[in-house]
Formats: structure tokens, sequence, C-alpha cells
């Protein structure tokens, strides 16, 4: 069971954030409308990028108004160059430079989804620096300044973050691609006898990369309705700011 000081509310067991990174058109058809038929609300993260961005954005303001948080995921989407063999990536930019492009994808979510005012940042790729080498440093402290939290990822299997130890500027995540409707449930199910909180991460329903089957999604979505009352599943934001203030 959870501890006192951090206590779930409703004296739920655990905290579950259903997370979605870079805005696919499988979460709009699939994901969102079965979401909001079960009342479940999460975090859609999305890269406003150059070109019709205004346009691109339109679709999420009804997501926003039914509850689920628009997140920034950035504008250009940068990754380690050693994930594609490119030249260009995290290890040429500098800090202010990621800076700018984080500042610029947050003008232009507030400017279409002008309602939320506070959001949580997602690490693209999961990777949190920029330099190589003896130049390589972290920027998860630019995130800890102008975001109430930030999700990345893990590589470690089974993980979910302790509420009282955890890192807001950079909360570990755990890919769902590819696992089983069952698989999931188990992972929320090990949150709840720690007393955790588990953010899963999506990219595609049944299709597009990195993807989960939608059979497998909605068994999920099944277990965490019908439990209700001992998993509380909720936005990043939320969660995280219910966090911050168990703490103080």
């Amino acid at each position: 069971m959870p501890s006192p000081a951090y206590a779930w509310p409703g004296g739920r067991e655990a905290a579950i954030t259903l997370t979605f990174d870079d805005g696919t058109k499988s979460q709009l058809e699939r994901a969102i409308p079965y979401m909001n038929k079960l009342g479940l609300r999460g975090s859609f993260y999305l890269n406003p990028k150059d070109g019709e961005w205004e346009e691109r954005l339109q679709p999420w303001r009804a997501v926003a108004d039914a509850g689920h948080e628009i997140g920034n995921h950035t504008c250009s989407h940068p990754c380690s160059r050693a994930l594609w063999g490119q030249d260009h990536g995290l290890e040429s930019m500098t800090l202010a430079e990621l800076e700018a492009d984080i500042l610029k994808a947050e003008e232009r979510l507030r400017k279409i989804i002008p309602a939320q005012t506070e959001r949580t940042f997602c690490y693209p790729c999961y990777y949190h620096h920029v330099g190589s080498g003896p130049t390589r440093q972290s920027y998860v402290p630019l995130i800890a300044k102008h975001f109430v939290a930030g999700r990345g990822g893990t590589c470690n299997l089974g993980f979910a973050v302790a509420p009282q130890a955890c890192d807001l500027a950079y909360l570990e995540g755990h890919p769902a691609e590819r696992l089983a409707g069952y698989e999931m449930i188990g992972l929320c199910e090990r949150a709840a006898a720690r007393g955790h909180w588990l953010l899963l991460v999506f990219h595609g329903i049944q299709d597009g990369g990195l993807a989960v089957a939608d059979g497998d999604f909605r068994e999920l979505c099944d277990h965490l309705k019908r439990h209700e009352n001992r998993f509380w599943t909720d936005t990043t934001l939320n969660v995280a700011k219910h966090v911050k203030a168990q703490r103080k």
C-alpha cells in the first residue's frame, strides 16, 4: 500500500498515466474516442513543426476540451544523431538553441489551445542531453525551469516511479509498443503493489510506428475503468501537481 505521506486520491493504490507521443492519426481515431467513452484522461505530446502547424493542431482543440493534456514535445523533435546516423542532432545543438525550439512549440500550443496555461514536456526519443563527449550536458534543468514535469523513457523493464523520490523534471516512462494487454495490466498491478506511478508510453495504436494493437489497448483501458477505485488514471500534469503538493 502507498505510504500515507504520498497517498493517492481516494485511497487508490497507484497512479497510471497514459501518455502518447507525436500526435499520430491513430491516436485521434482509435485511442481518444475509446478513452472518452470510458472517461479516462491522458497526455498527448505534440510537435507543432514549421509549416501548416495551425491546421495540424486544430483537431487537438477538441481533445483538450475533453480533459486531456496537450503537452510539449518540441517543434523539431531533435534526437541523437547516433540514432539515425545523421550529421545533425542533439550532439550539435546548444542549450540555447534547444530552449528556443521548445519555447516556439510552447507559443504555438498556447495560441491554438489557450485554455491550457500549463503543461508537461516529453523528451523526444527519450534523450535528455545536448553536445557530446566533453561538451555533453543534460537539458533536464531547462525542463525543470519551464515545466511542471517532463516525461522520458526507461530501459528498466517493469519500472514505475516512486512518487516520494522521483525527479519530476525527468519521469521514467515505460514504452508500451508491442505489449499485450495482459502485460500492460501486469505493469499496472505491479505499480499498485508498490504504491507507485506508472507512465505508459504509446505511439501508434494498431498501425503506424511503435504500435500497440487496438484490442490490447482497449483491454488495458477496460481494466483501468473496471478498477477505478484502485487506479487513479490521470494526466502527467495532474499527477505531477499532486505529487508536488504532497511533498510540500
